[in-house]
């Protein structure tokens, strides 16, 4: 049985993986978010919601004890203090594995006019999520992290992986994609480990999502 704690669980893409993981009987879910009231539906799903602030180091320690992966879907404009809380809350507690999902661009790594296009549109979001990225790659954790090219709600898994390093290739992915590599990394942990991974939609290279 796996044990996962999901930071952030009402957000679009972890409600999608949560339902593959729940699905999965070797899986076992508890869900943290700052307001459960949001996912009573689930509660005789999961193993337990948690209601909690994620910048909080001793309420993610407290959720964090007895569980394998911690994979943390988190936003806001706080998001460096949320990752610095996650990092030494795993460290209080001893749990070693992470996925956490960050954005495209913030190693400079999305080329050509989609990459300034990118820049223009998100600006300081880019370095609060750099700041927040730094925050987990200096860790001693066995991270994964995810940056997703621009997100659509489309119901298909279809994607590709850049390593850190690498040019980002195509502009958008969709949520159940991303959705579908969580879970996959949560049931295969020792898969990219100290990672940081861009994923796509092959075939979707342009100079700003076609939806955009």
């Amino acid at each position: 049985m796996t044990n996962v704690l999901i930071i952030g669980a009402n957000g679009k893409i972890a409600r999608i993986a949560e339902r593959f993981m729940i699905a999965d009987e070797n899986v076992q879910v508890t869900l943290f978010l700052r307001r459960a009231a949001r996912l009573d539906g689930l509660k005789d799903q999961v193993k337990a919601i948690i209601e909690g602030d994620a910048s909080n180091e001793q309420e993610l320690a407290q959720a964090m004890a007895g569980q394998d992966v911690v994979y943390a879907n988190l936003a806001g404009e706080n998001i460096v203090a949320q990752a610095q809380a996650v990092r030494v809350a795993m460290e209080q507690s001893g749990v070693q594995r992470l996925i956490w999902i960050s954005t495209i661009g913030i190693y400079d790594e999305v080329p050509g006019k989609f990459g300034e296009w990118n820049k223009n549109i998100l600006g300081d979001y880019i370095t609060n999520y750099r700041a927040a990225t730094d925050q987990i790659e200096q860790s001693a954790l066995d991270y994964t992290i995810i940056r997703p090219a621009w997100l659509t709600d489309k119901d298909e898994v279809d994607y590709e992986l850049t390593q850190k390093g690498e040019d980002f290739k195509g502009t958008e992915v969709s949520r159940k994609s991303i959705a579908a590599l969580v879970y996959h990394l949560v049931i295969n942990q020792q898969e990219h480990v100290r990672e940081s991974l861009g994923v796509n939609k092959p075939g979707t290279d342009g100079d700003k999502p076609a939806w955009y």
